[in-house]
């Protein structure tokens, strides 16, 4: 049995991981993160998985801030669950710049992100998790080795900035298994890849 790979990310209304501002203008996503809705996404989106997916910046980014929330006794229990879960877990951090991982229990890969998930697909349990990390998302949508995608949907519309879905992706067919509002008007969606 080949293991599922996932992909989470949120996007506003008109489709953008960020704002005009650059990657980190995050005025339309920020305001909904910790959100019911979407704290029980991010504790839904790492269950079975036992590997995790990351580009360099959000390695550095998401291994320099979750790791003090793991061991924070005040922090919500959903995203002490998600640290915990991210320090614990085994990591692949693809990078052509960085040569040793500088987290536990992380490797560092330069390769091709297709040929990296291709292999990790074919060895191993437990599914493979690729959080945030817009490049190899895209990498992966356009090879066609995403099994599940988890997408937080904002209610704003960000006018500027990059896309997630970019024109010349392979025509695809996704089911939705799961779809939740928030009183923000937020929602948590699931989609799965009809193959």
């Amino acid at each position: 049995m080949t293991r599922r790979v996932s992909a989470n990310i949120s996007l506003t209304l008109d489709g953008r991981f960020h704002g005009a501002g650059g990657p980190g203008d995050l005025a339309a996503i920020i305001p909904y993160a910790t959100t019911e809705v979407a704290r029980n996404h991010l504790a839904r989106l790492h269950e079975g998985a036992t590997t995790a997916v990351l580009g360099r910046l959000n390695a550095e980014g998401f291994l320099g801030f979750w790791p003090s929330v793991a061991s924070d006794d005040n922090a919500d229990p959903r995203d002490r669950g998600y640290a915990k879960w991210l320090v614990d877990t085994e990591k692949v951090v693809l990078s052509s710049t960085l040569t040793d991982a500088p987290w536990p229990r992380a490797r560092i890969v330069n390769a091709p992100t297709a040929d990296v998930v291709t292999e990790l697909k074919a060895t191993g349990t437990g599914d493979i998790l690729v959080n945030n990390s817009t490049t190899v998302i895209k990498a992966l949508l356009q090879a066609d080795l995403l099994d599940r995608l988890y997408l937080m949907i904002t209610p704003e519309i960000a006018g500027g900035g990059a896309r997630l879905f970019d024109d010349g992706l392979p025509a695809t067919k996704w089911k939705l298994s799961l779809h939740d509002t928030g009183d923000l008007g937020e929602m948590a969606t699931v989609y799965d890849r009809v193959r």
